[in-house]
């Protein structure tokens, strides 16, 4: 295994786990504070989040470019003043799998909260806990399986990506190849010894990935 390989691993697993942690948190709150919204703000907000699940990855790379390239709406501006460039980096790569995975986190955790017993929250408030505190402890530790869950299918979403992030992030050797780039990349120029051993690695995180979502589920099954 050389040097570069190992970077196009260590690369995706950073990619994907950041994304994973950032969409948590932000599923979390979207989830909780949406639903203090009117049903109108909510519809629109959500529809937004999923738009991902029902355009092509493709499209949903163009699109991005139009908002976060140089002369993109957001880009254009952060590259004028700050010179910040974000198309072509791995965090642009972060950026990608976040909106591509955010629906399956959302989703989770929306079904998580939504199946939880009201009392919960009316008692905690009748005792003087603030909404925070109703949220850290009370909403999020009653559904960790949701999260989890949302967790896992958001992972493996992110290790999967590919047309996305190959339009904002592009296929740079050493720099912003990740996994599934570096399989494309392997079989087009006809090396498959190359892309056979990035589906083994391919199968070897989602299988170790499996039993720890596997294992977690079952210890807090015994510990309920």
């Amino acid at each position: 295994m050389n040097s570069l390989n190992l970077g196009i691993i260590a690369l995706t697993l950073k990619i994907s786990i950041i994304s994973v942690i950032v969409i948590t948190f932000i599923s979390i709150l979207l989830v909780y504070f949406l639903n203090k919204t009117s049903e109108k703000i909510k519809n629109i907000v959500e529809m937004f989040i999923n738009i991902s699940l029902f355009i092509s990855p493709t499209v949903l790379g163009y699109i991005l470019i139009l908002i976060l390239g140089k002369n993109g709406v957001i880009g254009s501006f952060l590259y004028k003043n700050f010179n910040i460039t974000i198309i072509f980096s791995w965090w642009a790569g972060i950026i990608t799998t976040s909106i591509v995975s955010l629906p399956l986190m959302y989703n989770s955790v929306k079904t998580g909260i939504s199946s939880l017993d009201p009392i919960y929250s009316e008692v905690a408030q009748q005792l003087g806990a603030s909404d925070f505190q109703i949220l850290k402890k009370i909403t999020i530790p009653l559904i960790k399986r949701n999260i989890l869950s949302g967790m896992v299918l958001s992972f493996g979403r992110a290790m999967g990506e590919f047309g996305a992030t190959l339009m904002l992030v592009g296929n740079i050797p050493g720099k912003t190849q990740t996994i599934s780039m570096a399989i494309y990349s392997a079989v087009e120029s006809g090396d498959s010894q190359t892309a056979n051993f990035f589906l083994g690695v391919i199968l070897v995180v989602s299988f170790l990935v499996m039993v720890l979502y596997n294992y977690l589920f079952s210890k807090e099954g015994k510990n309920r």
